[in-house]
């Protein structure tokens, strides 16, 4: 077994014993993996089926949003705050009792009866969720030794990028083979046994307690605004027509204030909540600056596919699901394929290979239309889950692994929140785009079908023939059916801008990768030093 094997070759005798891992790390790190995966599967699972929790909760269509909001808002604030956390009381107690919180609060979920209930309770559940993810990234970082890392990285790279693209098929799935009560009760089981065998199993660390005592209580709480308030205003902004909207200025000038705040904090108490130290190494931030690039390719073609086949050829959650299946799959295929490559290739080469892939499944896409079903969307997916795989691990390996071990946990909970920051930054981005390109191709289609127009006025006599011969009133009804017509056809050329875009901006990651150093440590055998 690769992750067992010795290497005296590699490493001097002094760590002949470190290369050797121990089955109880082992058995630890991959409850954590399975832990990291259920905290990540949760956002998309319940994203695929609210249609169904707003129904079975008598929900308003402006309050079910929330359900989702909540949970990201209180996770994008514990994933920075983990590191500290794991400092003070060991990550044997933070993730064991993160485990254990977040199976508590899904069940609790599961028993809501009404949306406020519901958004109390998926809050604490991204609160406590949210501690577990950068967790298994730090430990893959700290307890692996370097010449293990080939094999791990690809696993937790494959976890956090599987769990959102399979999250749309498993969603569908319970929601239609059972309830949506099942969305949240799948967690039960799998919670327990993972919060039982990571109090069990780590022994990664020794708790700090003495550090409690400097803890930044206002570094904290201006973090949870900054952050929090963030969160808010990209999920809500679109919908609320962004800065005309009073709440969103609110929380725009409230996260404004909050950052100055939190960033004084940072860099000048003793003992802050969060340290920014490490983006003081290079590798670390470009790392960063791709994981968030990362986070705008994985989240937002994660939210674009499944919304075309819903908007546009009148999916259910279930046969969204089935297509976007494909993707998890290349995902699978190709992990294995990338820890190999990963001790074979520079990183940047790897880097390279993928943001092409994606450029090219995503200029694919730009030729969208509205007959477009499985097989045309085959090649694309495909191209974004290889590609996903061929970025993640090397980016996982520039980031963290030239990070001395004290570093890591703090840098960890960074590294996370770029990519969850990305999402959120690119899903605003994307949905505005959409409702911004909708309505001037909406305008500039409707330049053309009008009564000037001898080819528009022939198909509206004939749709109005149509329709008469069938008892209605031709007219009107022709008029309403060639309206939506135009505007389904302004909404797939909204789609196809945002493709052009995201095409642009990976090509452009293209150009960042070959601006930045080989990284320290990598090369052929993943040798080197």
């Amino acid at each position: 077994m690769a992750a067992t094997a010795t290497a005296g070759a590699i490493a001097p005798s002094s760590s002949h014993t470190e290369e050797r891992m121990d089955p109880r790390r082992l058995i630890a790190f991959f409850a954590m993996v399975v832990g990291m995966f259920m905290a990540i599967l949760d956002i998309q699972i319940v994203s695929a089926s609210l249609a169904e929790i707003q129904a079975g909760l008598s929900a308003g269509s402006d309050e079910i949003p929330w359900v989702q909001t909540a949970y990201l808002i209180a996770e994008v604030i514990m994933i920075p705050l983990s590191g500290t956390l794991a400092r003070i009381v060991s990550t044997r107690v933070l993730f064991s009792v993160a485990a254990a919180g977040f199976t508590a609060s899904s069940a609790l979920a599961a028993t809501a009866t009404n949306i406020d209930q519901m958004i109390v309770y998926r809050a604490i559940q991204g609160f406590i969720g949210g501690g577990m993810i950068p967790s298994v990234f730090a430990a893959a970082f700290t307890i692996f030794p370097p010449s293990k890392r080939n094999v791990v990285s690809p696993i937790i790279g494959l976890i956090a990028t599987l769990a959102p693209t399979i999250g749309p098929t498993v969603g569908g799935y319970l929601s239609h083979a059972f309830s949506w009560h099942w969305l949240f009760l799948v967690n039960v089981i799998p919670g327990i046994i993972v919060a039982t065998l990571t109090w069990t199993f780590i022994d990664f660390d020794k708790p700090e307690l003495g550090l409690i005592k400097k803890f930044d209580w206002w570094g904290l709480f201006s973090m949870a605004i900054f952050l929090g308030a963030l969160e808010y205003v990209l999920e809500e902004g679109n919908a609320n027509d962004w800065f005309n909207d009073e709440h969103i200025v609110i929380g725009a000038v409230a996260s404004a204030l909050a950052a100055i705040v939190f960033f004084y904090r940072a860099f000048t108490v003793e003992f802050p909540v969060v340290d920014l130290k490490a983006f003081a190494n290079r590798n670390f931030t470009f790392g960063s600056l791709f994981s968030f690039v990362m986070g705008i390719g994985l989240y937002g073609l994660t939210y674009l596919y499944p919304l075309y086949l819903g908007r546009i050829r009148g999916y259910d959650a279930l046969m969204i699901g089935e297509t976007m299946f494909v993707s998890g799959l290349a995902m699978f295929l190709t992990a294995p394929v990338a820890g190999f490559l990963a001790g074979r290739l520079d990183p940047r080469v790897m880097m390279t290979i993928g943001f092409g892939g994606f450029a090219a499944g995503t200029w694919m896409m730009g030729e969208l239309t509205a007959d477009w079903d499985f097989w045309e969307l085959f090649v694309p997916q495909i191209l974004r889950g290889c590609s996903l795989m061929l970025c993640m691990v090397p980016i996982n390996n520039i980031a963290l692994g030239t990070l001395p071990p004290a570093r890591i946990r703090n840098a960890s909970g960074l590294y996370n929140l770029t990519r969850n920051l990305g999402g959120a930054v690119g899903l605003a981005i994307i949905n505005t785009i959409l409702t911004q390109r909708q309505d001037f191709h909406y305008a500039r289609l409707a330049e053309h079908v009008q009564w000037g127009n001898p080819e528009a006025v022939e198909r509206l006599d004939t749709m109005a023939a149509n329709f008469t011969a069938h008892g209605l009133d031709g007219a009107t009804a022709a008029v309403k059916q060639l309206a939506a017509m135009a505007q389904q056809q302004a909404s797939i050329m909204s789609f196809s801008d945002v493709f052009v875009l995201l095409t642009a901006l990976f090509l452009a990651m293209i150009l960042g990768v070959l601006m930045i150093s080989k990284p320290q440590g990598a090369g052929p055998e993943g040798g080197g030093h």
